[in-house]
């Protein structure tokens, strides 16, 4: 069965959204102990690309399934991880990229490169790191993982907060600053 990206974010409500997410169906990470471990020998670069032994996996589908199997442990090393193998893969920056957002009453959701959508509330955080010439925007994803926001999501988000308060925004019952601490 071939793969149907979303349709475009801005297209769709937050209830289709919300069933969206809700029909993706993601392996149990959090239910697997396996044994053994490795070294994927793969990378994913700060713009989002993914390279194994060098190589740039070019195959959108591949890119999402190993992004189902991702997972982050609290000392900050990622790992690919399987009901038999955890294999840690190399991250520069974020796993995933966020590149869209759109505004839905007082709930926020994200596209992101391997067309995940998030929606931002208290499973789903929004940091804020940087410098105010320099801010850096991550929304937490899943099993520790975070999407960094591109520019233009970045600059979408500044217009929701300027059209508010002008240094926060709202989702789902939280307030996020965008003001780096």
């Amino acid at each position: 069965m071939p793969y149907e990206p979303p349709p475009e974010l801005a297209s769709l409500s937050l209830a289709q959204i919300a069933e969206l997410v809700e029909a993706r169906k993601l392996p149990p990470l959090d239910k697997w102990s396996p044994e053994e471990t490795g070294d994927s020998e793969m990378r994913i670069a700060a713009d989002g690309r993914w390279t194994h032994q060098g190589g740039a996996i070019n195959r959108p589908a591949i890119v999402r399934a190993f992004a189902s199997l991702l997972m982050r442990d609290e000392q900050g090393q990622h790992w690919l991880v399987t009901p038999v193998q955890k294999l840690s893969i190399e991250v520069e920056d974020a796993a995933f990229i966020a590149i869209d957002v759109r505004q839905d009453g007082d709930a926020l959701a994200f596209l992101l490169n391997t067309d995940d959508l998030v929606i931002a509330g208290p499973d789903h955080p929004l940091r804020v790191t940087g410098d105010a010439d320099n801010p850096a925007v991550y929304l937490s994803v899943r099993h520790g993982t975070e999407a960094r926001l591109n520019r233009s999501t970045w600059a979408q988000l500044a217009e929701i907060a300027i059209a508010g308060d002008g240094t926060s925004v709202a989702s789902m019952g939280m307030t996020f600053t965008l003001v780096p601490e």
